[in-house]
């Protein structure tokens, strides 16, 4: 698809020779001469690349509302400004807002074409990075036998052909935003937008504008989380982050499905599906009085957790495979042989879950290892773990032998418990015992047993 290039100026000299350098170069075109003739077009269809002259027949600052503008509906849109009567406070504002370049007129065609060039390298690049996020998020799967995770899948099927509102428990990195994203694509709204607003990291003072959008004294529209999502799949990620004013913000359009823009004064209807996921344990903060309760019961209609990597040890022999599998083919390379059960693997410590696993794997296939032991040398470095014998001789020196012997075995046997998804006779299998006296040593240990 040919890329398209919106140029503004009320100078038609300049929009004429723009217009055809623009064309000669392979690129189509718009053109506007004035403020309300570009803020038309921008509205019709958001252009792909704009040029942006700053003073039209509206103000000093035409251009640099124009922008604004434009990335109010899309920030990845490239924006050069152009200017006869440029000054250091300009440049500033219009690199703020985003501003791709800034150039004084007259400028040089040659290094105005350079610049467009290079917004439209950096807009495929842009779009291409987003191309392979969505391909990763749907072509990648909830991987595992463990009961937990056999348990979310069955909730996202039954839950995904419903419209009710879902709330998504369990710790960074666990896979919150692949669940949100199965939800959406499984639902009726699978065509429909997917947007995602993170409460975690948004300033505290943009919470209200990203959520509900605003009409500005100039007529332009900064359109929110709420109105992008209309018709489709809105995740509110790290909910308990949204400050309580806003809480109650939320509540109100959770029960009218309406509210006003900053600065508005229309009633914007909206239809959209709500999905919240949190880190933090909802409860706890409403007792601490961070979240509202009569919040929590609207939007927890329907809740899923999801449990820590460190919990389903079973699971990571599998994501091992599959990630391996995943990552090969999206770098073009031959499949990678790591250990799925490598000691330094099974007994790390997973703080940053299943999120730390891929980036792992994927940090493996771009170093591209010859060998195995290649391969088990960049765990290592990379994990900071020793050997499980060697960390428990460690921390046991100082400790009598029985004991140091006794840690060992607790810590021993409840990983390879995990392993086995909780399976007795896997792990006495396994760890060469009879499965009565598993059964025996378990109890001795204080090793509660699981399923």
């Amino acid at each position: 698809m040919a890329i398209e290039i919106l140029i503004v100026d009320d100078n038609a000299d300049i929009r004429n020779i723009l217009n055809e350098l623009i064309l000669d170069a392979g690129y189509k075109t718009r053109v506007a001469a004035n403020y309300n003739q570009a803020l038309n077009e921008i509205d019709k269809k958001i252009p792909d690349v704009a040029i942006l002259d700053v003073k039209l027949d509206k103000g000093d600052n035409d251009g640099i509302e124009l922008l604004s503008h434009i990335k109010s509906k899309n920030k990845d849109v490239p924006v050069i400004i152009i200017t006869g009567h440029p000054n250091i406070e300009m440049a500033v504002n219009s690199l703020k807002l985003g501003a791709f370049e800034f150039v004084e007129k007259p400028f040089d065609q040659a290094r105005l074409l350079n610049f467009i060039t290079r917004a439209v390298e950096n807009l495929k690049l842009k779009s291409e990075n987003r191309e392979y996020e969505n391909r990763l998020f749907s072509s990648y799967e909830l991987i595992g036998d463990s009961k937990n995770i056999s348990n979310v899948r069955e909730q996202v099927e039954k839950i995904s052909i419903t419209d009710s509102r879902v709330l998504i428990n369990g710790p960074s990195g666990s896979g919150k935003e692949l669940v949100a994203r199965k939800i959406h694509k499984k639902s009726k709204r699978n065509d429909k937008p997917f947007i995602i607003l993170n409460g975690a990291l948004l300033d505290t003072n943009k919470y209200e504008l990203e959520l509900f959008g605003e009409e500005k004294d100039n007529g332009s529209i900064s359109y929110g989380a709420l109105e992008k999502a209309n018709k489709g799949t809105l995740l509110i990620d790290q909910v308990s982050e949204i400050p309580l004013d806003i809480q109650s913000k939320i509540l109100r359009v959770l029960t009218d499905q309406k509210f006003k823009r900053l600065n508005g004064n229309n009633t914007i209807n909206v239809d959209v599906r709500l999905v919240c996921s949190s880190s933090k344990n909802l409860l706890e903060e409403i007792k601490m009085g961070n979240f509202r309760e009569d919040l929590y019961h609207r939007l927890n209609v329907f809740e899923i957790n999801i449990e820590s990597l460190n919990e389903r040890i079973s699971d990571i022999p599998l994501l091992i495979k599959y990630f391996s599998k995943k990552i090969s083919e999206n770098y073009n390379i031959k499949s990678l042989e790591i250990d799925e059960n490598d000691s330094y693997i099974l007994s790390h410590n997973w703080k940053g879950n299943v999120r730390e696993l891929r980036n792992l794997i994927e940090r493996i296939a771009i170093l591209q290892p010859e060998t195995k032991e290649k391969i088990s040398h960049i765990v290592k470095e990379s994990l900071k773990t020793e050997f499980l014998d060697e960390k428990m001789t460690e921390n046991s020196l100082s400790v009598p032998l029985k004991e140091a012997r006794e840690k060992f075995e607790k810590e021993y046997l409840t990983i390879q418990l995990k392993k086995f998804n909780g399976n007795i006779s896997k792990t006495a299998n396994f760890v060469g015992m009879e499965r009565s006296a598993l059964h025996r040593k378990l109890k001795g240990l204080g090793i509660k047993e699981f399923n």
